[in-house]
């Protein structure tokens, strides 16, 4: 066998099919991708038997057809460290040694066989069901809720993120039982009905390698959901298990709306949060018709801090305590210039939301409040 193609295109192909590799695998053929020519279509597989990623390629003068597994660590160091211009690879079927030539200079090696490598084929499912999806929308599904996933082992369920689909709507929804985030769309209708949990490395991997394709197609079966666009073919399984019921933790009433610059706000949390004691990273606010107050203190250092940043505040003056790092992410993911905080007590959680979204967008964060005794 043998083919010519660009460095740097190979260079993309591989770097975004090895995402998927794990730094330890328990099969030693895991750290190789599966190479497999058919004249001159190319195809890369990489593979942590949970997840499979396939990139398909044209190559040039493309002779024979086979199978063979090529180190994954080796060749994408070599591809990226080479200029960009045409290399010929040529493999002996009998021995599998693998050379490699470009204008300066010759590398050669040994494959394995292809056929060693453990096949993630799923056998066609009556009950899978195909819709095509917008993948910005898609990325904005898991950019919005990612952060929001559980790390908990003893809560699987909650160390990804729920796919809720609907009709007319796919909602996003993750949570680790301190924030909760919910994301919607209804750009595009799915025109199916059903739910699966992902699990955050197949949600990373979606993120990064479909980012510059247009449309997705999702085909969900019951155990898996294979994504797919022209250059790329990912099978991820999904978390077994019930996700827990999300629209029952979520506030009905909230009647006092702080509205607050949501740069100052946030540029003030993170100042105030180097103060703050590492045990809880506890924010005291006391919040006003037009300021807002916020304290931090860690006895152990007799260290202090206060701010003030302006709002508007519909209700009675408050004071209320939330942790900073997660004030932070949530600040940080949402991105109008104004945030917007709904409240009804101190003891109840904060619903924080965009003061403007997208037509079809809804994006909704909800963080739990911690104790204050004194402010």
């Amino acid at each position: 066998m043998k083919f010519n193609v660009s460095s740097k295109t190979l260079y993309s192909y591989v770097s975004a099919v090895s995402k998927v590799i794990n730094s330890k695998n328990a099969l030693t053929v895991l750290n190789n991708f599966l190479f497999e020519l058919n004249d001159n279509l190319l195809t890369i597989t990489a593979s942590d038997l949970e997840n499979t990623l396939v990139a398909s390629l044209t190559v040039m003068d493309g002779e024979g057809s086979g199978k063979f597994c090529i180190d994954a660590r080796r060749i994408v160091d070599l591809l990226k460290e080479m200029p960009d211009q045409g290399i010929e690879f040529i493999i002996d079927d009998n021995n599998l040694s693998v050379e490699i030539k470009y204008n300066n200079g010759n590398y050669s090696f040994i494959a394995l066989n292809g056929n060693e490598y453990p096949s993630n084929e799923n056998t066609d499912d009556e009950s899978a069901f195909s819709f095509n999806y917008p993948t910005d929308q898609l990325i904005k599904g898991i950019d919005n809720t990612l952060f929001a996933v559980g790390n908990d082992d003893l809560r699987p369920q909650m160390m990804g993120i729920l796919w809720d689909i609907k009709d007319d709507a796919i909602t996003f929804v993750a949570t680790d039982t301190r924030k909760l985030v919910r994301y919607s769309n209804n750009a595009k209708a799915p025109g199916y009905e059903g739910s699966f949990i992902l699990p955050v490395k197949p949600a990373t991997v979606i993120k990064n390698v479909f980012a510059k394709e247009a449309e997705i197609k999702i085909t969900v079966s019951p155990k898996s959901a294979t994504f797919e666009s022209a250059s790329f073919k990912f099978n991820c399984r999904f978390i077994k298990g019930s996700f827990p019921d999300y629209n029952r933790v979520i506030p009905t009433n909230n009647p006092y709306v702080v509205t607050v610059d949501r740069h100052s706000f946030l540029n003030a949390v993170r100042r105030v949060g180097v103060f703050v004691d590492q045990g809880h990273g506890l924010v005291k606010f006391k919040i006003e018709k037009d300021k807002m107050i916020l304290r931090a203190t860690d006895n152990n250092f007799c260290t202090s801090a206060r701010e003030e940043v302006a709002c508007d505040f519909t209700g009675n003056d408050m004071i209320i305590g939330f942790s900073a790092p997660y004030l932070i992410e949530i600040s940080s993911t949402i991105s109008t210039d104004e945030l917007i905080i709904k409240l009804s007590d101190p003891s109840r959680p904060g619903v924080f939301v965009p003061s403007d979204e997208k037509e079809g967008d809804n994006l909704l964060m909800l963080l739990m409040p911690m104790t204050v005794t004194d402010f």
